[in-house]
């Protein structure tokens, strides 16, 4: 549609570009931290914590001198650059990890970094791009520490606050949960960021904290923040794509190539292997993770930085940036599944965790939970009555084929059924945790300890 295309729209418009890039990027992380399960992240916390520190600063240092001795930019921009390509895009990492069947390890360590990373090297960037000398590096670390230990705090205060009252304040329609849940992801952002400390930060654990809250009309709300986020980056592309002119790509192809490789073949290895080693973790694990480290729009929202601020060639890092990320995201998100399976890590060994989802009856003081038993699943071949749900629950429909019967106490529940389940309110958690021991433990969970926090 831009230049050099069918609609022939010229748009130059870099700070535009990067105001709604911006406004894109907090409804993306909102929308990645609604769907990150706590559970599943909690023992990867330490190690994204140090890929999206450690991590972007040996990134950056690898890839910046490469740009300098390989390319020949000047330093500052070559420090732009690395800074640039430094931070994984959550978009990207949420949308081709769960479609993947990995290791509860790896799928928590690369969504925490992706929802973490972006508070550095935003920092980073900025630091870069602003005139005059960049100061000395302890005090820029300071300084990073400083935003983001105010955006983590006024994020989980923020989450916290909102969950308590969406639990105990009754919105007058059920539409308007999925709306305040939205709107408290972008008070987070508009806190932290008042208040100098890290938005992006603040909007992601706030979200992540509202997501593992159990809030009223939850599938509503998931379904409504999806679609806010597919809106959210299709906006961003079209508009990224905008402000690109392709006549001017061609000098910049080979450099991009270049640093894209060193990228990928050095400097993100090169990080997650010393970022991980005091973890322990399995080199076909580390593996992955190098692979992993998806490039999207957001590090081209963040060239968009230094033609703001006038920084000398921000054009040409713009040109770089834009082909890196197009043709290593490219040859990176498709050839995961490839890479998972031939490390041995694309076949889930452990029990497939069940899907359910859960809408309050508010009249009824009950709930009815929607579980969806997927491939592997243990829960394939037990009869009703061996769930032994407690009392106060029990599965009322099931839906085999396209076809809903009631089941007897004898009816043999096979994968791919979806089952309702009407649970009273004391008893809703209880019957959540057993129906998920059942997925893992099968008819015997009781007996081989197997519990509902288990994934």
């Amino acid at each position: 549609m831009g230049q050099d295309g069918i609609g022939n729209i010229h748009f130059d418009n870099a700070e535009l570009t990067q105001v709604i890039g911006y406004a894109a990027l907090v409804v993306i992380l909102a929308e990645g931290g609604l769907g990150t399960k706590w559970k599943e992240i909690k023992p990867a916390l330490p190690a994204a914590t140090a890929l999206a520190l450690a991590g972007v600063a040996v990134s950056v240092g690898v890839t910046a001198a490469a740009a300098h001795h390989l390319i020949g930019l000047e330093w500052r921009q070559a420090l732009i650059v690395g800074a640039v390509v430094s931070s994984t895009d959550a978009a990207a990492v949420f949308s081709v990890l769960r479609k993947i069947p990995l290791p509860a390890r790896v799928t928590g360590t690369l969504e925490a970094e992706s929802g973490f990373n972006d508070a550095p090297v935003v920092i980073l960037v900025v630091a870069f791009s602003t005139a005059g000398p960049v100061e000395h590096w302890y005090v820029l670390l300071g300084e990073i520490l400083l935003e983001l230990a105010i955006g983590a705090a006024i994020g989980l205060a923020v989450g916290w606050a909102g969950s308590w009252g969406l639990r105990h304040v009754a919105l007058p329609a059920s539409g308007l949960y999925p709306i305040a849940v939205m709107a408290i992801a972008v008070v987070a952002y508009a806190a932290g960021s008042l208040a100098h400390g890290s938005g992006f930060l603040g909007v992601y654990l706030a979200s992540m904290v509202m997501g593992n809250a159990k809030l009223p009309h939850w599938p509503a709300t998931r379904g409504f923040a999806d679609g806010l986020g597919w809106i959210a980056q299709i906006g961003m592309f079209v508009l990224l794509g905008l402000q690109v002119t392709p006549h001017e790509l061609g000098d910049d192809v080979v450099p991009a190539l270049v640093i894209g490789l060193v990228l990928t073949m050095v400097a993100r290895p090169l990080s997650v292997v010393l970022c991980l080693v005091p973890f322990r973790v399995p080199w076909q694990e580390q593996t992955l993770m190098s692979w992993a480290g998806l490039r999207g729009a957001v590090p081209i929202i963040l060239a968009t930085i230094p033609m703001v601020e006038g920084v000398e060639a921000s054009r040409r890092i713009f040109n770089i940036v834009f082909v890196l990320v197009v043709v290593y995201t490219l040859v990176q998100g498709p050839t995961l599944p490839w890479l998972a399976r031939m490390l041995h890590l694309g076949e889930d060994t452990e029990a497939a965790d069940l899907g359910i989802e859960s809408a309050p009856l508010e009249r009824l003081r009950g709930h009815l939970l929607s579980v969806a038993i997927p491939e592997g699943s243990k829960m394939h071949g037990v009869e009703v009555n061996e769930l032994r749900l407690p009392a106060g629950a029990a599965v009322t429909l099931v839906v085999r084929d396209g076809t809903s019967f009631v089941p007897l106490p004898t009816t043999v529940l096979r994968r791919g059924d979806e089952l309702l389940v009407v649970a009273t309110d004391p008893v809703r958690d209880a019957a959540e945790a057993r129906l998920r021991a059942v997925g893992h433990g099968g008819k015997l969970a009781g007996w081989l300890g197997t519990n509902g926090n288990t994934r």
